[in-house]
């Protein structure tokens, strides 16, 4: 089955699926080995990995070679944060030309301006854009793709920028006409009351999807039950990365020496096991007979 329309059933399935954040090939495939479905290719882990700001410091043509290892490390669908789509109409459906090209599953673009800032700053300081303009984006992007599985995404963000649940509905229901394949809508509270009075509200005009990443304490089955379609998890692989390589750097800085912290970590063996090292040698086997020696 195609990737996209992996991710198209996960969004329309009656069930609550879950996507995993990943902002590289080794990432992506851990992912994928943890048995999740899908990976979301966070924005923000992705520039961070990079040492850049989460305001589009990083090129779009970046983040698509970084989408390419990851799409060649696993096979299970990508879903890219695709912050507003690097542009305006134009910079967006040449994005989904790309994405195609490298058999990304979707993207998911938000309803701010370019260059975007990460919503968790100062997020009703950011200014939205106007609800035509980013019809207009949606619609360039869905006559653009050439599988028609692929998955655009209309990230609402009335919420953080302090609009309101009217307005909130208001977008997402002018996004939806405009074609989009399903709605995210986020929110930078720490309780999912304004995730709930969408739901409530939304009556379940199009897949819903959500990032709890503020809201985390919010029991899973209470998102099953308002309804939505997919949860994501979305920096976590990237944050506790940070956390390992601020202790692990830390310790042997203080130490010296390796011997405190060799049994802690991934073994080398391991790291060449998620390189796939063992399929080189068998192909060497195959490809090179004669040439290869014990």
């Amino acid at each position: 089955m195609k990737r996209t329309t992996q991710l198209r059933n996960m969004l329309n399935t009656p069930r609550t699926e879950f996507l995993m954040e990943a902002h590289n090939g080794l990432s992506a495939a851990i992912v994928e080995e943890a048995g999740f479905k899908g990976i979301w290719a966070s924005g923000l882990s992705i520039s961070a990995s990079m040492g850049l700001r989460d305001n589009n410091e990083a090129s779009w043509s970046q983040v698509l070679d970084t989408l390419e290892f990851m799409s060649d490390a696993a096979s299970i669908p990508i879903l890219l944060d695709g912050d507003t789509g690097y542009g305006n109409f134009n910079n967006a459906r040449r994005l989904v030309k790309k994405l195609e090209q490298r058999g990304i599953a979707g993207v998911c673009i938000e309803d701010k301006l370019f260059p975007k800032m990460n919503s968790f700053i100062d997020g009703e300081a950011q200014p939205l854009a106007g609800i035509d303009e980013f019809c207009g984006k949606i619609k360039a992007m869905k006559d653009t793709q050439n599988d028609e599985h692929f998955v655009v995404v209309a990230r609402v963000e009335a919420f953080i920028a302090g609009w309101g649940l009217k307005e909130a509905l208001k977008r997402a229901e002018a996004y939806r006409k405009a074609g989009s394949d399903a709605i995210l809508i986020h929110s930078g509270r720490s309780d999912s009351a304004e995730i709930e009075s969408f739901m409530m509200e939304w009556g379940g005009r199009l897949p819903v999807v959500i990032v709890p990443t503020k809201y985390y304490s919010t029991p899973t089955t209470r998102f099953v039950e308002l309804g939505t379609s997919l949860v994501i998890w979305a920096n976590h692989n990237l944050r506790a990365s940070i956390s390992a390589m601020q202790q692990i750097s830390r310790k042997i800085n203080l130490d010296e020496s390796l011997i405190h912290v060799e049994n802690g970590i991934a073994t080398v063996e391991e790291v060449f096991r998620l390189q796939r090292a063992g399929e080189l040698q068998e192909a060497e086997l195959k490809y090179l007979p004669g040439l290869v020696t014990d």
